[in-house]
């Protein structure tokens, strides 16, 4: 059975002004040369650098992706973009149900799971997030909390080979800390058998990402993990040097 091919992906948060593209533009020339192995590579800047990050990679291989879109084509929802003006700007990825906008916007798995079903009909690949929080781990209750997400921000009608689903422990976000590789083999094994409940033998298909204070130094550890495709990058993509770091693990 052949392995899905990994996905490092770098979410620039709400960071990031024209002067950040010379950072993506480093990016791009890595990758060209071959940098990323055989992963493939992505970048999700904030709305406003999306379509200027679009034409910075035109021909390359590297991916741009956004940070978030709304469950509707368009409408009276002021601040909101749709994923069919996130794919006219030229993204091929969006995240969806980052613990960030989880907790900050109320988002629950049925928010998610519309917007993912948006971003699928508008020819983006999702990558769905889910996770617990340090008291929830502590109090055993972190695979049943990210079943539940799973179960909730996930559809059985979902082409599985357009979803990608990050584990991302909220506790570990920005915070330096990791679980151990043991915790995230257990938490991506029980990952991937609910994929494959929901999918199906198509289920070994899905991308599953480790996010969550990944960086250049215990890269190789985590991405060596059974059932982790890749990872989804915070602070670190931020930067040419650190986001090549982690994507070299797959030379």
């Amino acid at each position: 059975m052949t392995a899905p091919r990994p996905l490092v992906a770098g979410n620039w948060k709400m960071n990031g002004l024209k002067g950040q593209l010379a950072e993506l533009s480093a990016i791009r020339d890595a990758v060209q040369a071959g940098g990323a192995g055989r992963a493939e590579a992505a970048i999700c800047p904030p709305f406003t650098l999306v379509a200027a990050a679009a034409e910075v990679c035109k021909g390359a291989p590297l991916a741009v992706g956004a940070q978030d879109c709304h469950a509707n084509v368009s409408g009276a929802h002021t601040g909101d973009v749709s994923a069919q003006m996130l794919a006219d700007a030229g993204a091929a990825y969006v995240i969806v149900g980052h613990s960030e906008r989880r907790a900050d916007h109320g988002e629950t798995d049925a928010v998610v799971r519309a917007k993912a079903a948006a971003a699928l009909k508008a020819g983006l690949t999702a990558i769905v997030c889910v996770g617990e929080t340090q008291v929830e781990r502590a109090s055993g209750a972190a695979l049943a909390v990210v079943g539940g997400q799973l179960d909730g921000s996930l559809d059985g009608d979902f082409p599985a080979t357009n979803i990608v689903v990050a584990y991302e422990p909220i506790w570990a976000i920005g915070t330096g800390l990791t679980p151990t590789a043991a915790d995230v083999a257990d938490m991506h094994a029980f990952i991937r058998e609910k994929l494959e409940t929901l999918y199906g033998r198509k289920g070994v298909d899905v991308r599953i990402l480790y996010g969550g204070s990944v960086k250049p130094s215990n890269a190789a550890e985590l991405m060596g993990v059974k059932n982790v495709d890749g990872a989804l990058v915070g602070g670190a993509s931020l930067k040419a040097s650190d986001f090549m770091g982690i994507a070299a693990v797959y030379r």
